[in-house]
């Protein structure tokens, strides 16, 4: 009897391009930047099945907002750059952001990062950066998921996405039923382009060159574009919480879409906008995409933040005392336009 020929050699989880070590070493080395997040409404540590979070006795009426978001493809750009430290700050803004329109404070973020093959250094990187943007924001980093995928991503490449859970009192929602004819919109100022329009960046980026060391008003062009996205949480927080939070009849995140298709989401029918255009300086950086990638003025407004990242809708009558606690918070604004009865020409209307 002849001995069958032997097999082929046993395989691991690593063998195949999963490298579980790694990921543990992930989860120990953020550990401390997750902790200085931590509200003390949070229940456990890392490492559970499921992240909890105690809300008995904070809220009357709770309604709670919810929200998930990604960064585009600002990420082939950070990627690209090999900078990733800040895209974990613009995955939080975006999502944090988007729940205090509706007045809602965010309390808990988890994100989601896939990758093809696991770098530590990366990926904590990114995960210290989101709980940094948690940390600015008043919102604990709770939990979250790494996923190692071969095949799925090219060497260097991941995907990074996050989800938001906020809760604001009933009775203090704002959902733009009170916006009405004459309300004010002040409009706050961005830090550069936020987390979109970057398709449409890189492919100007790429056109010109690549010129990343570019002086654009004092700024280099590559840290211009990477700018993380401003988090607005805090100061809106303590605007909506004091003596003219009422006079704030409405917000809108400017994101994809511009001008002209975000502030109208959350302006009654029968009702329009017009924007003065004139109000505000447009950025250097918007100035360079302009002329270098020869936008049509159109185009800026419904790709492009154009420098006015968040805005409040303000009874008219309450426009100075805001505007006084604004500079007193640091936020640079401006009266960018009013809201005003419908015409035929469409409901917003850009001058």
């Amino acid at each position: 009897m002849t001995t069958p020929p032997p097999g082929p050699p046993g395989l691991t989880y690593r063998d195949a391009g999963v490298d579980i070590d790694a990921g543990n070493e992930v989860v120990e080395r953020i550990k401390p930047l997750v902790a200085r997040s931590r509200r003390p409404e949070v229940m456990g540590g890392l490492g559970g099945f499921g992240a909890l979070f105690d809300l008995s006795g904070k809220y009357r009426e709770p309604v709670l907002v919810s929200g998930t978001d990604g960064v585009g493809t600002k990420l082939k750009l950070a990627q690209q750059l090999g900078r990733h430290d800040t895209i974990g700050i613009d995955l939080v803004a975006m999502c944090v952001n988007d729940v205090l329109v509706q007045g809602a404070e965010p309390l808990f973020f988890l994100d989601y990062f896939a990758t093809g093959r696991l770098d530590v250094d990366t990926t904590v990187a990114v995960v210290g950066g989101i709980a940094k943007g948690c940390e600015l924001s008043g919102c604990a980093l709770i939990g979250g998921e790494t996923a190692e995928m071969p095949d799925m991503y090219p060497p260097g490449e991941y995907d990074l996405a996050g989800f938001c859970v906020a809760a604001v009192e009933k009775s203090e929602l704002r959902d733009g039923a009170a916006v009405r004819a004459g309300d004010v919109l002040v409009g706050i100022a961005s830090s550069g382009p936020h987390s979109n329009g970057y398709s449409l960046i890189r492919r100007i980026y790429d056109r010109a060159g690549h010129p990343g060391g570019l002086d654009v008003g004092g700024v280099l062009l590559g840290d211009a574009l990477m700018a993380p996205t401003r988090l607005y949480v805090k100061p809106v927080l303590e605007l909506l919480r004091g003596s003219h939070g009422p006079a704030i009849h409405g917000m809108a995140h400017i994101t994809g879409g511009g001008l002209t298709e975000n502030i109208i989401r959350v302006v009654p029918d029968g009702l329009g906008l017009e924007i003065d255009a004139s109000a505000w300086p447009l950025p250097p950086v918007f100035d360079w995409l302009q002329r270098e990638g020869n936008v049509a003025r159109e185009e800026m407004w419904r790709t492009f933040n154009c420098g006015i990242g968040f805005v409040l809708v303000v009874d008219r009558d309450a426009v100075s005392a805001l505007g006084g606690e604004l500079a007193r918070l640091g936020l640079a604004h401006w009266r960018i336009g009013q809201v005003v009865a419908a015409g035929d020409d469409g409901r917003v209307r850009i001058g």
